[in-house]
């Protein structure tokens, strides 16, 4: 979501389709109360992604991730060389948090490293985060990684600003990522990115 404050108004713009809403400016916290007023959904983070009503309302009638944001998913899990590739979608959230849970427990049951594609991800909450740190850990126990693979620039914010960037192998792609936990690390770029 872009915030464009000025001295008279406040403009909050979509970050699916563009669409702008504004209001007369007052104090810091007319851009919560904008996004409430109107519809609107998103991060819990004032500059964080946010959709205007009509995309919170595709994403909830089942928009893909072709679409935008909207209700995490899966988009595939795949296994090749000891590697579990779990491709995720949309945001990952208290609304999914099933959905991801059942994927990583797919993972641990085939064994070997676990690779999460949040190439296709928007937005991440609290709930997403606590169930990748404890298949992190799960992973570790089993003397396995569980690697983070393309997240966005405003994902690699969230989790620098949670210091989860120390604790979560992070690489730029998935190719990356999967060549780092099956040691072919010398043909991509280099490994772990944070």
């Amino acid at each position: 979501m872009t915030v464009v404050r000025g001295d008279e108004r406040t403009t909050l713009v979509c970050d699916v389709c563009g669409d702008t809403v504004d209001a007369a400016a007052t104090d810091g916290g007319l851009v919560w109360a904008l996004i409430a007023d109107h519809g609107w959904s998103g991060s819990p983070l004032a500059d964080g992604p946010h959709r205007c009503a009509h995309c919170t309302l595709t994403s909830r009638s089942g928009g893909t991730a072709a679409d935008g944001p909207g209700t995490g998913g899966i988009l595939g899990i795949d296994h090749r060389d000891g590697v579990t590739v779990i491709t995720c979608a949309g945001d990952i959230d208290v609304d999914s948090e099933d959905t991801l849970r059942t994927a990583l427990r797919h993972a641990t049951e085939v064994g070997g490293h676990v690779v999460v594609d949040l190439s296709h991800v928007h937005l991440i909450d609290s709930t997403g985060l606590g169930l990748l740190v404890r298949a992190h850990s799960d992973a570790a126990a089993r003397g396995t990684t569980l690697s983070l693979a393309a997240p966005s620039t405003f994902l690699r914010t969230v989790l620098r600003t949670l210091r989860l960037d120390g604790v979560l192998p992070i690489h730029d792609s998935r190719a990356e990522a999967v060549a780092q936990v099956t040691g072919r690390a010398g043909s991509t770029a280099s490994g772990h990115r944070s």
